[in-house]
């Protein structure tokens, strides 16, 4: 297949001289982990201390990787990047709530998203995370079958109302719903309730979505266990496929309780559990959907191999690939050129309460092998094309 992954002039269209000197300049950054931890220690205690360092932010690494503070300021990004194809997932990043009228908050911006989706095309998907409409611990405590008390259920009675309102509401409007995984010891009660979801709301076509994180190795048994229930009982599976996002807590968790890590025992390992959930689904493709949420690019590539394979339209419904804003560009713009459906997750929220995903995307690009500096290389090139023109 040919590579289409090196094109940085389709990559970086969008950005000005200006964005990409920006964008270089944050990589560079990143790409220096002492200075992601002190930085992230002083953009802490600079936000807890009230000092006025938002506006800073806010020029940098917010809008680098955010569209906005709010969904209306998400709109002039969403329709700039449908210029080129590419749709938006507009993702309400506000993260570590724990209070009831919290959880509200979200379930009301989850519901407004949901009809921003409806009305435009530029905006294919809606997405909330489990524990933005309950408590951590309830999930947690659920998943490790221990009793609730009285008052515990009738809080976990809200969080599955939550729920239910949101797919209820995705499927009366016809717009699909990611729904995020988190760590693995509260993911057990979020996925029976996303089942759940599933089996009410997916009858015609998958709406709803789980998220698969396949640096998990219990996680193709889940998805093929599941595969036998959705026959059985008559529903479609939407699935999005990630890596993970959160392997040195699962790691340290797992060493300080002393059971084996559920994370795979290699990098390689966890990009060939990836490549096998694709083929899996791929094989399964009539009663499935997929969201190929991936900045690998040759994970991309086995992708769209497989289709190209089984004689599947690029633009097949049943298929999206999906990556950050503010990363991967070669990725997104490309396949967007290519005719494949891709949509970029764009972030959204007031800057101090998105600082954690922020924070969070710094540690996962310092951590991550190679995609700083793939990052930096694309974006050296393309500073070097447009000087030699």
């Amino acid at each position: 297949m040919e590579k289409i992954f090196n094109n940085t002039q389709v990559a970086f269209s969008l950005k000005s001289d200006t964005e990409l000197d920006r964008a270089y300049f944050l990589f560079k950054m990143i790409a220096n982990q002492p200075l992601v931890r002190i930085g992230t220690a002083v953009t802490n205690f600079a936000l807890k201390a009230n000092l006025p360092v938002e506006g800073l932010i806010r020029a940098t690494v917010f809008d680098h990787f955010c569209g906005g503070v709010n969904e209306v300021d998400c709109l002039s990004v969403v329709d700039k990047m449908y210029t080129k194809g590419v749709s938006s997932v507009l993702d309400y990043s506000v993260e570590g709530k724990e209070e009831e009228d919290q959880f509200d908050a979200a379930l009301e911006m989850t519901l407004k998203t949901i009809e921003f989706a409806k009305e435009r095309q530029a905006i294919p998907f809606a997405v909330f995370k489990p524990t933005g409409f309950g408590r951590f611990e309830l999930y947690e405590k659920l998943g490790e079958k221990q009793t609730l008390t009285a008052e515990e259920q009738a809080e976990w009675n809200r969080v599955v109302e939550r729920f239910n309102l949101v797919c209820k509401d995705a499927h009366s409007k016809n717009v699909a719903l990611l729904i995020d995984g988190e760590e693995s010891w509260m993911q057990d009660a979020a996925d029976d309730l996303v089942t759940e979801m599933m089996r009410k709301y997916n009858k015609e076509k998958a709406i709803v979505f789980n998220t698969l994180q396949m640096y998990r190795w219990d996680r193709l048994d889940y998805l093929k266990k599941l595969h036998e229930q959705a026959k059985n009982e008559g529903f479609y599976i939407g699935m999005k496929l990630v890596r993970g996002a959160y392997m040195e807590k699962e790691i340290v968790r797992a060493n300080e309780k002393g059971y084996s890590s559920p994370i795979c025992a290699s990098k390689e390992d966890t990009d060939e559990n990836y490549d096998a959930a694709v083929l899996y689904m791929i094989e399964h493709l009539e009663t499935m959907s997929i969201f190929a949420g991936t900045h690998n690019e040759s994970s991309t590539y086995t992708l769209m191999e497989l289709m190209q394979q089984k004689g599947i339209k690029t633009n097949d419904e049943r298929i999206w690939f999906g990556q950050l804003y503010g990363m991967s560009d070669n990725i997104s713009y490309n396949l967007a050129a290519n005719g494949y459906n891709v949509a970029k997750y764009l972030p959204f929220g007031p800057v101090k309460d998105v600082m954690p995903y922020l924070i969070r995307r710094a540690e996962e690009n310092t951590s991550v092998a190679g995609q700083t500096s793939r990052e930096l290389e694309m974006i050296k090139a393309e500073r070097n094309r447009r000087k030699g023109k």
